[in-house]
């Protein structure tokens, strides 16, 4: 029996260097077949032209404008052939054989939908993700697992999760026929775990798969703790609960938000005098006010 095709998907914005590390290191992968998407997602500094020629086994689409993390994935997801889809972060390289465990896991286990391998930061073992608890939609928090612990090997087997990691994401083709493609209404950030909140509403199974591991050289491209990502990390995390919940949970998340949330960040951010940072969360806040 032949293996399923697995169409590979990662989205390049500028950092041309990085992605061309990515694409040499999945290319050297053992499992077969793949193919691979490289969605260039309207880079103006350091477009993929250069590569384009250098890799003819590599499948390119050029996009003229910035789509969003899920506006560029979607150009791919349409194109794409595989009984199964691999959405990859280009700042990551992976292991020769980290596909098989993943693959191996989906054929044993017909309801599973989505899953993300254990994720430790490049050039360590350090790791960066190994399961998330569901997000409590009474107050919008949720806990990481094994965030920032060193490996042992304590999570070296497969475990159902609340949530998977956008870094690395394989998903049945069946699923995305049913929930449809990713939410491009977030733009960047929380739109994977909204894609998961649906599959797990069609009663799929969400999974990490600790026999396979990739690396993650951590938010390269919009730079660490940047009012850029701030900004959407906070409309992203409004933007999220106000599409999930209603009612009695509703107006839980909505009061701890500003209760809590609002008057500990807005403190916070002025007693480091960090007033972009400040700006960007409020920014973040009002979007949602407006739409």
């Amino acid at each position: 029996m032949s293996n399923p095709l697995v169409s590979i998907i990662s989205v390049h914005f500028n950092g041309t260097k990085i992605t061309e590390e990515f694409i040499k290191s999945i290319l050297q992968i053992s499992y077969s077949p793949v193919e691979v998407f490289i969605v260039d997602n309207g880079s103006e500094q350091e477009p993929l032209e250069p590569l384009t020629q250098k890799y003819p086994e590599i499948k390119f689409i050029i996009s003229e404008k910035n789509l969003g993390f899920a506006g560029g994935n979607n150009l791919a997801i349409k194109q794409a052939s595989g009984e199964y889809l691999l959405f990859i972060n280009n700042d990551t390289e992976v292991p020769i054989n980290f596909l098989e465990p993943l693959i191996d896991h989906f054929l044993s286990h017909p309801n599973a939908g989505m899953a993300s391998p254990l994720i430790k930061y490049f050039n360590t073992n350090i790791i960066q993700y190994a399961g998330n608890s569901k997000v409590n939609l009474l107050t919008g928090r949720s806990k990481r697992l094994g965030f920032k612990e060193e490996d042992h090997g304590q999570y070296d087997f497969n475990f159902k999760t609340g949530m998977i990691h956008g870094a690395a994401l394989l998903v049945r083709d069946k699923v995305i026929e049913e929930i449809g493609l990713m939410p491009e209404s977030f733009f960047l950030y929380y739109e994977e775990l909204d894609w998961c909140t649906r599959a797990q509403k069609k009663g799929y199974e969400t999974w990490v798969i600790g026999k396979s591991t990739i690396f993650h050289k951590e938010s390269m491209s919009v730079g660490k703790n940047s009012p850029f990502k701030l900004y959407y990390m906070t409309r992203n995390r409004i933007l999220f609960l106000r599409r999930n919940t209603e009612g009695v949970k509703r107006l839980s998340w909505v009061l701890f938000f500003l209760i809590f949330t609002m008057p500990k960040s807005t403190l916070l951010y002025i007693f480091k005098r960090d007033f972009q940072s400040l700006k960007s969360f409020y920014k973040g806040v009002f979007w949602n006010l407006a739409n």
